[in-house]
């Protein structure tokens, strides 16, 4: 007699849960990573296409200005027309993007084709992060899911390092590039049959335009601003300029949002106090984060020497303590909470950002930046993963797509007035250095130590304002905790 096994449809829903999740997850992975593989690779770009000095930050810009001025819009484009066709799209976006990057024939080219890289992931991220929260029901099963999503999140800027310095060095920049096109392509081809087409449950599909307008406007002219900014001064007259009409915008946008019957993001959402404390503690762990590996890259390459393999290998303990402690930490909010993981995370972050100041010109790697660089890894392990339950917590499933995009532009807009703004004060301390130390000049190392030494006490700053808004504000029990449910398929092409 044979015996066969039929599955449950309890079991097999199971089952494509977690498959939708790798699935997010390694989207999510390579958005991240490619954000940092390009870093490496930007003097053989500068060789090859011949750009000036002043124009080779336009290929990271250019990625950043619509990545960060259009999270929010490509949010809410998942909740109104299907989470799973904005997914794909973006995904598609992305890698065509890559594969024209990698065949770039010259500067504007490649500029051009990195702003619709940026387009892509713009909309595809929050998708992917809207995609999980409406998956998984809140509580255990989703802070296992997020505390994934964590660690791939924090650990692909790290890999990117690495991975950026190894493909560049054996194969030329072009292949940080065309690295994409296989797993893009694979992952298009398998969301048909692993992501649900589901969207919100809206009573319209009406798409609010001037909100939309007026908060990609501002946030892009926000981003350009805050690059401008390490360039042409803070106090400079284009800089305020542009700051100036961003702020309008923004005020603008909130009348709208308002008085908007659809409004693009609901208003509604900021009184979920736990949301609204983890979208800024975000913004300041995002500032401090962007502008950490900045700043230490920086010191490996410029104070020590390191080649870029060596500073991506630097990394690698980091990435690995992002992924161990991320899971950690999703075990520990599910035990005890938010409100008691979210502060320590922070606190420990800080001390591991603190002891960065104390980095030598003769600094070894495992005397001086190995034993701070791992407190920060352990305390943002245990901040990441809090941050982004706390920042989906209480939100309704007509509302996923719009607060993962806030959530995700909080992050990428902390980040980039970050790292402007760190770049701001090393380079004005280093100066300072110069001018007190005669015969040294600004590539000296003292100078560019001393000049990072200051930026990173500011950093560390951050990381104890965030602590101290969390420990203020977050609640012991969000408000509207089983909220978000997960959505069954709703027939609905997406």
């Amino acid at each position: 007699m044979s015996l066969t096994t039929i599955e449950s449809p309890a079991k097999t829903a199971s089952d494509r849960r977690w498959w939708t999740l790798a699935l997010v997850v390694a989207a999510q992975f390579m958005v991240v990573l490619d954000v940092a593989v390009v870093n490496v690779a930007l003097p053989s770009i500068k060789t090859d296409l011949h750009f000036t000095e002043a124009s080779l930050q336009w290929v990271v810009t250019a990625y950043t200005i619509l990545f960060g001025g259009t999270l929010l819009l490509g949010g809410r484009l998942s909740d109104l027309f299907g989470r799973r066709r904005l997914f794909m799209a973006g995904l598609l976006l992305f890698t065509v993007a890559s594969a024209v990057d990698g065949l770039a024939w010259s500067s504007g080219a490649l500029i051009a084709s990195r702003a619709v890289q940026g387009l892509g992931a713009a909309l595809l991220s929050p998708a992917a992060l809207s995609i999980l929260t409406t998956t998984f029901r809140e509580g255990r099963e989703r802070n296992i899911a997020l505390g994934i999503w964590g660690a791939a999140s924090g650990s692909g800027a790290a890999v990117g390092v690495l991975l950026g310095g190894v493909l560049t060095s054996a194969f030329g920049w072009p292949w940080i590039f065309y690295v994409n096109l296989p797993v893009g392509l694979l992952l298009v081809a398998l969301s048909p049959t692993l992501l649900q087409a589901t969207r919100a449950d809206l009573d319209h599909r009406h798409l609010d335009i001037r909100g939309a307008a007026t908060i990609t406007s501002s946030l892009m002219l926000l981003v350009f601003a805050m690059t401008r900014a390490a360039q042409h001064g803070w106090g400079s007259a284009s800089t305020i300029g542009l700051l100036t009409v961003a702020a309008a915008l923004l005020v603008a946008f909130v009348v709208v949002e308002l008085r908007s019957p659809a409004a693009l993001l609901p208003m509604r959402l900021f009184r979920l106090r736990t949301l609204a404390v983890s979208n800024a503690t975000q913004f300041l762990v995002s500032a401090g984060l962007f502008s950490q590996f900045f700043l230490l890259t920086l010191y490996l390459q410029d104070v020590l020497h390191y080649s870029p393999i060596q500073s991506g290998l630097a990394y690698l303990a980091f990435s690995l303590t992002i992924v161990v402690g991320s899971n950690v930490a999703q075990a520990l909010v599910t035990r005890v909470g938010i409100r008691p993981v979210l502060p320590v995370g922070l606190l420990l972050a800080a001390a591991g950002v603190f002891g960065f100041t104390q980095l030598p010109v003769h600094g070894h790697y495992f005397w001086n930046v190995f034993p701070p660089l791992m407190a920060a890894a352990v305390g943002l392990a245990l901040s990441f993963v809090p941050m982004v339950i706390g920042g989906l917590s209480g939100v309704e499933g007509t509302d996923a797509g719009v607060a993962s995009g806030l959530f995700t532009t909080s992050q990428q807009i902390g980040g980039a007035i970050g790292v402007a703004a760190a770049t701001t004060i090393a380079t004005t301390f280093t100066a300072r250095y110069v001018d007190v130390h005669p015969g040294t000049t600004v590539l000296g190392a003292a100078a560019l130590t001393h000049g990072f030494a200051i930026a990173f006490y500011v950093l560390a700053s951050l990381l104890v304002l965030a602590a101290v808004l969390a420990i203020a504000f977050i609640e012991r029990r969000p408000q509207g905790d089983e909220a978000v449910v997960a959505e069954p398929a709703l027939g609905l092409a997406a």
